[in-house]
């Protein structure tokens, strides 16, 4: 079962806190959003650390209708963008083809190797330049992400005055970053493709 934690208090108090029932408040799955019918909502999907983190965890990956269903559910999508890093030599045409049959937009890069034979490829700065252009046009920020390194864009959209939602796996998310956002949504293995 889908377990979501809401936050009301402000990022700075929720962040003082360590203890994990104060900062977690249960809402029951599938009602928490009943109350923001009218809310316009864009998904910010890191495919990489989603890959990963279902690989990892699950030895499965994720169905990404599912995903967009269960956080969206009944509110109106504004913008669902998939961002994903290609590696050489490796066709992903057939996944580009779920993803749009899903409703996804898709930002794609190439993997770049570096001289000292490290490979760098992650669309940290992409999503974060998205969602602060998007910010406007929208009441919520759902992003698809465990990684800590968003904290300053969920502070910065909380700042701005938008409702950001983290969703993630609750294995492999960033403790910070889910006592930073609204709402945290963590995935579980109804999102996995059966």
């Amino acid at each position: 079962m889908t377990r979501k934690y809401s936050s009301t208090a402000p990022p700075s108090e929720v962040m003082d806190q360590e203890d994990p029932e104060y900062r977690r408040q249960w809402v029951e799955p599938g009602n928490s959003k009943k109350w923001f019918a009218h809310q316009r909502v864009a998904l910010f999907v890191d495919v990489q650390n989603l890959y990963y983190s279902a690989r990892n965890l699950f030895d499965s990956k994720i169905s990404y209708l599912r995903l967009l269903e269960g956080v969206v559910q009944c509110r109106q999508l504004v913008r669902a963008i998939a961002y994903v890093v290609e590696k050489p030599g490796v066709e992903q045409e057939g996944f580009y083809e779920v993803l749009r049959h899903a409703g996804y937009e898709i930002r794609a890069k190439v993997l770049q190797e570096r001289s000292d034979g490290t490979l760098k490829g992650n669309w940290d700065m992409g999503i974060a330049i998205d969602a602060l252009t998007l910010a406007p046009s929208v009441d919520c920020i759902s992003l698809v992400s465990g990684d800590g390194g968003f904290l300053p864009l969920v502070e910065t959209l909380r700042f701005q005055g938008k409702r950001v939602e983290v969703v993630s796996f609750d294995e492999s998310v960033s403790d910070r970053l889910v006592r930073s956002a609204h709402e945290f949504i963590e995935l579980d293995e109804s999102y996995l493709i059966d």
